[in-house]
């Protein structure tokens, strides 16, 4: 094998010592599995910010609160705005009923409660898979090193065999360890970015959801007086 051949990314790979080869295919999986994860992030945010601007389009046009109320029963594929305000409407009408109008703190903290309720599971919803992200971002570098770690070691326990070392009997070694590291990297930098971004994209949404929950609440008062 000549000098060029050994130091073919896919000769490395398949060189490595059987260790390293696992913390690659390790990364690589990861790397594969954070992307998924990043994609259907990319689209469930999407979406989630264009069912908001639907629904609050639609709350603040004036509509009627029970005419929303039922779209939002027959609405299989709501938003979770819309499913926030669904939660607190159909308490509220509840609790209505079942105390004639005269409890107005009880209707408006039952109404409150399950709008926190759904609150909650919407941004579980939301924030799932970003812990996942943030593990590989903060890990995968150090599983890499570890990997190029023991490939060099690798390298110098073979150099004990050789009367000379040189640069051509020292570079495939070497470079086949640094593979892990440059592995290790490729699967942190996008799941690092991806975290940041669509963390602070859920932060602005559970934002308007709070600010909503808090609007709706007092609208219910004044309606409940």
């Amino acid at each position: 094998m000549t000098v060029t051949q050994d130091l073919s990314f896919i000769s490395l790979i398949l060189h490595a010592s059987l260790l390293v080869q696992l913390v690659m295919a390790l990364l690589l999986a990861v790397s594969v599995l954070s992307w998924m994860y990043i994609f259907r992030k990319m689209f469930a945010v999407r979406d989630a910010y264009a069912q908001t601007e639907a629904f609050e389009s639609a709350f603040w046009s004036g509509g009627n609160l029970k005419s929303l109320y039922e779209r939002a029963s027959s609405n299989n594929r709501s938003g979770a705005l819309e499913r926030i305000f669904h939660a607190g409407m159909s308490e509220y009408m509840k609790s209505k009923s079942s105390l004639s109008g005269t409890d107005t703190v009880a209707l408006l903290d039952g109404a409150r409660r399950a709008m926190r309720a759904a609150y909650q599971r919407e941004m579980d919803h939301l924030e799932s898979h970003l812990s996942f992200l943030a593990s590989v971002g903060s890990v995968s570098p150090y599983v890499g090193l570890f990997g190029t770690v023991w490939g060099i070691m690798n390298a110098f326990r073979g150099l004990a065999n050789v009367q000379q070392a040189t640069l051509a009997t020292v570079a495939p070694g070497i470079a086949e360890a640094l593979i892990a590291t440059a592995i290790g990297l490729f699967a942190a930098i996008p799941a690092v970015l991806a975290y940041n971004r669509y963390s602070h994209e859920v932060d602005r949404l559970a934002i308007r959801f709070e600010s909503f929950i808090e609007e709706f609440s007092n609208i219910l008062q004044r309606q409940s007086k």
